[in-house]
């Protein structure tokens, strides 16, 4: 399985965790190691989004998907 698809299924595994809180996640695309990815819903105004962010949906894609070097959110 190529690294793309990998990672929309990892997202997938992650998004009712998100959708539970009112919020969601978006592939965009996958680039030299980075992960770009889109928050809606609560997500997209929460306080806490780097955190979920970074010690949440990069630390699981990165242990997951050796070739992620880092999940960046974009707009």
């Amino acid at each position: 399985m190529d690294v793309e698809k990998r990672i929309i299924k990892e997202i997938n595994n992650l998004k009712p965790f998100l959708q539970n809180d009112g919020g969601d996640i978006e592939f965009v695309k996958y680039e030299d190691g980075n992960v770009y990815v889109r928050l809606t819903g609560a997500c997209a105004g929460c306080s806490l989004i780097d955190v979920t962010l970074k010690d949440g949906i990069e630390d699981i894609l990165v242990s997951e998907i050796p070739e992620v070097k880092q999940v960046i959110k974009v707009d």
